[in-house]
């Protein structure tokens, strides 16, 4: 095969990923994503070669489908337009060193008749490190979450799971063309498995209610003292007309998202005293987003808790930061501009926390945290029956990551079997079921407030309970195998 068109394969591979990804969201491509780099590897004997074919693919993936990072470290990092773009390059270059290595060991695996199997374990493997590596987003299972079939895998290994059958998939078309052998495509009928296990959550409605309100402040910090509390006070005003409402019975539970204008509610009395008042009221618990201080000055991205009688319940700090959103590497703090008060100080948090109130058990994480299967599973199997995702997507613009920001809380929500309640800034605002789905979205772009309906739920998936056990399973196999091949 010509150079020239085994890179293409590759590139063509790249484009299919970023396809499937929301928008355009072409998720019928999904099983058939890896076949042209698959092909190409197969056919190329120069281990350097496989390597920058799948090197191409991956830089092209994650820089098509993350291309809004260069634009939000840019309008809202405080960065000059050339360093924006140079950490967005080498941010493409380094995601894209996955598909690589997958690209790099498929060529020695293609060498096997069983190499169908065994790529698929290597590609859900690779997947599962980009979390432990720093920035994980979406993965391949996650252009599932609206096929009921594969995605009734999600309970039981998470979206690994649903990664491993499109991989499969793609591995045995692949394997057939390259031996022109049909038997090869057998290695898709174990999938028929699928329709055995238990079919998803049908839709029922919640019999709880959230309060939401998105309050659309601008995302250029612009807001002076005085107008931040001014835009709070209306915050209040709307939050308890919609929990006041006579047309409606009182809500179990009051969200206010994550924020660009930092509110404080430990070191701010007047705030203090302004939320427990709200709660009161309201005669719910509330979770809103605050910034902590700690005994030295150190900020946190914090998730603050008050009971229905306005007392406070405890606080979570976020775990997983935003590099260069809310921490800085050291070597680039005196160019690298801020996307908030603190921003780029920010310190991580040390634990998961779980409130219990009238409301439910209340799972919270904050913005990108949903990015993270593993980190959203320890908060459920802490004990959490309703997940809350406090997020600032602002940042994004009109860009395509809210959608992609919403599928990924759309997987947390089924791999957990947990109703998901999402409260932004300005948008996406939603209530998703256990299933992934959906259920309640408040409009996008404008200052709004709304019912997000939700139930507790008791169900603890298997997914929930053994974590990514697959994943790293498939990852050795994948590995051990592809190393005792390139000996061969």
């Amino acid at each position: 095969m010509k150079p020239q068109f085994s890179y293409a394969l590759a590139a063509a591979t790249g484009l299919l990923l970023v396809l499937i990804a929301p928008a355009p969201a072409l998720t019928f491509l999904a099983p058939f994503a890896l076949v042209p780099i698959l092909i190409a590897c197969a056919q190329e004997a120069s281990p350097k070669q496989r390597f920058l074919m799948g090197w191409l693919a991956g830089i092209l993936q994650w820089g098509a489908t993350c291309y809004w990072i260069q634009g939000t470290l840019a309008a809202h990092g405080g960065m000059p337009g050339w360093l924006a773009t140079l950490l967005f390059v080498l941010f493409a270059l380094a995601k894209g060193l996955h598909l690589a290595i997958f690209s790099l060991l498929a060529g020695w695996l293609f060498g096997l008749r069983w190499a169908a199997p065994i790529l698929a374990l290597l590609w859900v493997g690779l997947e599962r490190t980009h979390a432990e590596l720093g920035f994980t987003w979406l993965l391949l299972g996650n252009a599932g979450i609206d096929m009921s079939v594969p995605m009734r895998l999600a309970p039981l290994f998470g979206v690994y799971g649903v990664s491993f059958v499109f991989a499969l998939m793609s591995t045995s078309v692949a394997a057939w063309y390259l031996r022109r052998e049909r038997l090869q495509l057998a290695w898709c009928v174990p999938l028929l498995a699928l329709y055995l296990l238990p079919a998803l959550p049908d839709i029922k409605p919640g019999d709880l209610s959230a309060v939401a309100v998105q309050p659309n402040i601008p995302e250029d910090g612009s807001l002076s003292s005085e107008a931040i509390h001014d835009l709070y006070d209306r915050m209040a005003r709307v939050t308890l007309a919609a929990s006041l409402d006579p047309s409606k019975p009182r809500p179990s539970l009051l969200l206010w998202p994550e924020a660009p204008a930092s509110l404080y509610y430990d070191t701010d009395p007047a705030f203090r005293a302004q939320v427990a008042s709200l709660a009161r009221l309201s005669g719910a618990p509330f979770l809103f987003g605050t910034v902590r201080f700690d005994a030295h000055g150190n900020p946190f991205n914090t998730a603050q808790a008050l009971t229905a009688t306005g007392d406070p319940l405890g606080a979570y700090d976020k775990m997983n930061l935003v590099p260069f959103g809310e921490y800085v590497p050291p070597i680039f703090n005196q160019i690298v501009g801020k996307v908030s008060q603190e921003a780029g100080t920010f310190q991580p948090g040390t634990a998961i926390q779980i409130f219990p109130t009238s409301g439910g058990k209340l799972g919270p994480f904050i913005c990108y945290e949903s990015a993270f299967p593993h980190h959203v599973r320890a908060i459920t199997a802490a004990g959490a029956d309703v997940l809350v995702n406090l997020t600032n997507d602002g940042y994004f613009g009109h860009s395509a990551a809210r959608g992609q920001h919403l599928r990924l809380a759309r997987m947390r929500a089924a791999e957990n079997a947990r109703w998901l309640l999402r409260a932004t800034n300005d948008g996406i605002t939603a209530s998703i079921d256990p299933a992934g789905r959906v259920i309640d979205e408040l409009e996008t772009y404008r200052a709004t407030s709304g019912r997000l309906q939700y139930t507790t739920a008791f169900v603890t998936t298997r997914y929930t309970k053994t974590g990514d056990f697959f994943a790293w399973t498939a990852l050795a196999i994948g590995l051990a195998i592809s190393a005792w091949a390139s000996r061969r």
